[in-house]
Parts: C-alpha cells; structure tokens; sequence
C-alpha cells in the first residue's frame, strides 16, 4: 500500500498544530484530518471535496452563514 504524503492548509498557522491536513490522488477519495488528532482521518469523494471548497471560497463556509445541524 503506498504512503500517504499529506498537504497541509495555506491558512493553518505556522508552528502550530491547528490545521487542516489533504492528501489526495487522482484515483481515489480525497482524504483530510486535522494535525492534532492524525490517527483521524475522513474520506470524502473528489467531487465532494471540490464543492465543499467553492463553498469556502465563496463565504458560505462561515459558522454564521451554515444551516444548523440536525
């Protein structure tokens, strides 16, 4: 099984461990943990990760612009 190599975010602060993590490959799902918890890692498709990051790019990725959870 190859080796994961994650990408760390360009808005994660430097020398700190509060970021966002992607490794992705142009065959499979796009995987992301954040770098204080690495034994956690989620999987979403590429699809769903390109969506969720127009949404951030765009300003709908703000905590007072989500829909509540249910």
């Amino acid at each position: 099984m190859p080796q994961v190599v994650w990408q760390k975010s360009s808005y994660s602060t430097h020398g700190n461990d509060d970021c966002v993590e992607v490794s992705a490959s142009a065959s499979g799902p796009v995987l992301y943990r954040e770098s204080d918890r690495p034994g956690v890692v989620a999987r979403v498709s590429a699809h769903t990760w390109a969506a969720f990051l127009r949404d951030v790019k765009a300003g709908s990725g703000r905590p007072e612009r989500q829909a509540p959870v249910s």
